[in-house]
């Protein structure tokens, strides 16, 4: 766990205590969580980690469906459910060193 980590797990605890104490509207939560998610995911790509940046770009796109509403939709759940499986695959991916470095040629 490096120090974005931390920033991002300090992040979503404060993410959940202001979505809990303080009534939002759902879009704007989701403008939020879009935006933080979109900050880790520039820090990433400093970092040089690109596939965890797609990772949380894939984030980005889970809180766009949130902000659009998943009432009765049901292809926005699953729209919502696979962009955060896909996140998640390319988190852990990446961090296992499990996908090939981009830009370097594997000869």
């Amino acid at each position: 766990m490096d120090r974005l980590d931390a920033v991002a797990v300090v992040g979503f605890v404060g993410f959940a205590a202001t979505a809990w104490s303080v009534a939002l509207e759902p879009a704007v939560l989701a403008a939020l969580l879009g935006g933080f998610v979109l900050s880790c995911a520039v820090w990433r790509v400093y970092d040089g980690r690109l596939w965890e940046a797609l990772g949380w770009l894939a984030w980005v796109g889970g809180a766009v469906v949130l902000a659009v509403g998943l009432e009765g939709r049901p292809t926005l759940l699953a729209l919502f459910l696979g962009s955060l499986v896909l996140g998640l695959c390319l988190q852990c991916c990446g961090r296992f060193e499990l996908l090939p470095e981009p830009g370097l040629e594997n000869a």
